[in-house]
């Protein structure tokens, strides 16, 4: 019996694998997931410093400074950025300070080079003040961006560039992440190939290889396993009942799990001691599609047809990598539907779109047309998939969809 998306995705959380942390060098965290929290260390700044090229001086000796009375500020010397400053305490004196010098403690304040006047008296220059001047000017205090303690990366982030960038400048060397899941494909079927002149009974294999991109930007290990003949049932069964001992975590195959003569996945996989199982999903494209969890590994049968294949991938295989990743669940995009659509009320339907930015700014999406699971043009001029739920047949025009990105996830964005 069928079951519906929603549905599906519950089973998908309640049986996920374990997934184990690893201790690595944060500069090779990108596009893993933060297993544990990473706290800050250190102040960032760690002390105060110049903002301007100027003058480092003392607000509270400006306190009586008037153009009639003008105060004046031996310059002691000058200090530039990565040199430790050593200036001992003198009153009414100041330092020349380049952008990013450290400021020395006794100072709280600086006067940028261009609001600065400058008197020379023998072979000493001065720093003359003609008007009060207010404490903590042009100063990047010490802890102004990160404090000590401060969250850096939460535990099911994912790392991005901008974490490393963070992670750098803190001088935290090593996090804890998730290990990336090893995801083993195949494609299955007589009619599969990877050569370029064939006839029109075979059909290049490009499911794979679609899929095989998109590892870096979800988050997983890639491992291509051949093509699958139709005559290959035990061999196949041999090999998965190999592979429960190896290291891989999730078994893809594409095609061969429908009701076809030739379709055998499903009843290889019920030949398994399985913890759980579905097969056949209310929803266009990818309505056959087949999930198991096997002793510790789990089993993502998608349908062969290119959309089938792709719109599995996105909202039952990746959903489960953020599961077992311990990843918050994407929140999808709301926008604007331009154009009327109608589909099957008792189905889900994933159809490929284009979102856009209109000229006040409001995030709309168009359900293209040719949304054919055979069909790749309308996939390769879409940028979005929406969902489009169960229970209702007709969208209007100006109503909100959810939308979700095509090659990249949501949480991109939803930080």
């Amino acid at each position: 019996k069928m079951i519906s998306y929603k549905k599906s995705q519950s089973l998908l959380k309640k049986n996920i694998i374990e997934i184990k942390n690893e201790n690595i060098l944060s500069i090779n965290a990108i596009n893993k997931v933060c297993a544990k929290t990473v706290y800050s260390n250190v102040d960032f700044p760690s002390a105060n410093n110049s903002a301007f090229d100027g003058y480092a001086i003392k607000s509270l000796e400006t306190n009586k400074a008037t153009k009639t009375n003008n105060i004046k500020l031996k310059i002691l010397k000058t200090i530039s950025a990565g040199v430790k400053p050593n200036t001992p305490l003198k009153k009414f004196s100041c330092v020349e300070i380049m952008t990013g010098g450290l400021v020395p403690k006794q100072f709280d304040t600086i006067l940028p080079v261009e609001a600065a006047k400058i008197e020379k008296i023998k072979n000493t220059k001065y720093l003359v003040i003609s008007k009060k001047v207010k404490k903590n000017q042009h100063l990047r205090l010490k802890g102004s961006d990160f404090k000590k303690k401060e969250i850096i990366i939460s535990k099911g982030q994912l790392i991005n560039s901008s974490h490393i960038f963070a992670l750098k400048t803190l001088g935290i060397k090593k996090i804890i992440v998730k290990k990336k899941p090893n995801i083993l494909l195949f494609s299955t079927g007589n009619e599969i190939t990877e050569k370029n002149n064939i006839p029109p009974w075979m059909v290049r294999n490009s499911n794979s290889y679609y899929l095989g991109t998109l590892k870096e930007n979800f988050s997983f290990n890639y491992i291509y396993g051949g093509i699958l003949r139709d005559n290959d049932e035990k061999t196949y069964y041999t090999l998965i009942k190999k592979k429960l001992k190896s290291n891989i975590d999730i078994i893809i195959s594409i095609g061969a799990v429908s009701a076809g003569k030739y379709d055998f996945v499903p009843k290889i996989i019920k030949k398994f001691k399985t913890k759980c199982y579905f097969k056949g999903v209310l929803i266009r494209p990818g309505k056959p599609i087949l999930f198991s969890k096997i002793q510790n590994k789990s089993y993502f049968g998608l349908p062969g047809n290119p959309m089938s294949a792709a719109a599995c991938f996105r909202f039952f295989v990746y959903p489960y990598l953020c599961n077992i990743l311990g990843m918050k669940g994407e929140k999808p995009l709301s926008a604007l539907l331009q154009n009327d659509y109608t589909k099957k009320k008792n189905l889900t339907r994933f159809a490929n779109s284009q979102i856009l930015f209109d000229q006040k700014g409001k995030l709309k999406v168009k359900i293209l047309k040719d949304q054919e699971s055979f069909r790749i043009k309308s996939f390769l001029h879409s940028n979005s998939w929406t969902i489009l739920d169960q229970g209702k047949s007709k969208f209007k025009k100006g109503e909100f969809i959810d939308c979700y990105l095509q090659n990249i996830p949501n949480i991109h964005l939803n930080r």
